[in-house]
């Protein structure tokens, strides 16, 4: 029996939450749906006797999206959403071609959290029915109407062994790019078109200089306690294990959503995410360290004449305010993220039932987009997710030809780092379910 929606996700702790949300209400509605990830093993049902009618993509810029997410996943289909969870661009990066679309991606629905980004996507040629606007669906939890919904201060401290009688102080990484190697921003570089070098150093010493005031402030308030909340694409490293060790008032903690931490914590810092507008919606506020500036062409337009704080004195005095002003004005967060009566993720579901119910709006697949299967992928991800599922590092199984070694670790890494147990998964839903009525 065909599927009726598969969606595909990146980043769990980015995107799960809200596509069980998004999931719950179009079963609600009487629809089937499946949860897929980017790099899973490609199924053979999928492009068969459960191949879906509408395709719901994580991201979606070009055509070899088009190929690798869709056809490479369940053949042709001609009804697909992007999500488009990069929405917080830089002026550069609105300007540029990658983050506007190109080829066939113009053809899928692209769907906007706000007015901003969809006027940017008109003006560079895409038509206002493949760019509708929706809200931001993860922004619905910290909506009056999932009162209750997440963890008290206590409940979470107790949950990960911290003080709840203590101020609970929470970092809100970025740093995807410090932890990369040469290579890795070559590679990324040459994809988007854009030289990222130069900003890779801007995250290294950004965060050097970041975890420098931590270490500092740690040791002259030890009755306070900080949580320094990982970026999704930032991977571990040597600098946030030592602080760690030296300051044991210094947590890295990845578990649960970074809206569970915002509504917890009584004191937030950010450096340049976009989770800044769910400080915004918790109805909390926060304050943007920034120990050097940030390349504009990198910089989200959001954090536009925001209010930055560049020095550790300035730090320090931030770190015991109370109830500070937001940092960025209302208009621009509410430009960038529509906020009305009706939750995101209900205007979502409308979306994807008229998709679902009507004739394509568009053909991803019309001429010249030419799709290709890819048999190398194909292979590389059974032999990784079996690795995995062994839980043989490549690195060690390959250790006899390293460039093999290197590249089957970096994908067995993307796929650690996307996995969820079904555990977890029931466990989001059990929560998630009461407040879909």
């Amino acid at each position: 029996m065909a599927l009726d929606f598969l969606i595909l996700y990146e980043h769990v702790v980015r995107e799960y939450e809200s596509l069980l949300l998004l999931k719950l209400e179009l079963e609600r509605r009487g629809y089937s749906v499946a949860i897929h990830q980017l790099l899973d093993r490609k199924k053979l049902k999928y492009i068969t006797w459960a191949r879906p009618k509408v395709l719901v993509s994580s991201c979606m810029y070009d055509d070899e999206a088009i190929n690798s997410h869709v056809y490479n996943n369940v053949g042709k289909c001609r009804k697909v959403v992007n999500l488009h969870w990069e929405q917080m661009l830089s002026d550069t990066q609105e300007e540029g071609a990658w983050f506007n679309f190109s080829g066939n991606a113009k053809r899928c629905v692209q769907t906007c959290w706000g007015t901003l980004t969809q006027k940017r996507l008109m003006a560079h040629g895409m038509e206002q029915k493949n760019c509708p606007v929706t809200g931001a669906v993860m922004m619905d939890f910290l909506r009056p109407e999932f009162n209750g919904y997440f963890k008290t201060k206590q409940q979470l401290c107790q949950e990960f062994g911290l003080d709840p009688n203590k101020r609970l102080l929470l970092y809100i990484s970025s740093f995807g790019y410090a932890s990369m190697s040469e290579q890795e921003v070559k590679e990324l570089s040459e994809m988007a078109g854009e030289d990222f070098t130069g900003f890779a150093h801007t995250n290294k010493v950004s965060m050097e200089q970041t975890l420098a005031w931590f270490d500092r402030y740690l040791a002259e308030h030890p009755d306070e306690q900080l949580v320094y909340r990982r970026h999704p694409s930032e991977w571990k490293c040597a600098e946030l294990e030592q602080l760690a060790k030296r300051r044991p008032n210094f947590h890295i903690i990845f578990a649960d959503s970074v809206k569970q931490w915002i509504t917890a914590a009584d004191n937030i810092f950010i450096w340049m995410s976009t989770a800044i507008a769910e400080v915004y919606f918790a109805q909390k506020s926060c304050h943007i360290l920034r120990p050097v500036p940030i390349e504009h062409q990198f910089d989200p337009v959001i954090y536009k004449n925001a209010q930055y704080v560049t020095d550790y004195d300035q730090f320090e005095q931030a770190a015991q305010q109370e109830n500070p002003p937001f940092p960025i004005e209302k208009e621009i967060i509410e430009g960038y993220f529509d906020n009305t009566d009706t939750p995101a993720y209900l205007r979502m579901a409308d979306l994807l039932e008229e998709v679902y119910k009507n004739l394509p709006r568009d053909d991803p697949f019309a001429p010249p987009f030419k799709p290709h299967f890819n048999l190398l992928k194909y292979c590389a991800l059974v032999g990784v997710h079996a690795l995995f599922a062994l839980k043989l590092p490549p690195k060690k199984v390959f250790f006899f030809c390293k460039p093999l070694a290197d590249f089957a670790q970096r994908i067995y890494g993307y796929v650690e780092k996307a996995y969820i147990s079904k555990a977890d998964v029931q466990a989001m839903e059990s929560r998630i379910r009461p407040f879909v009525k």
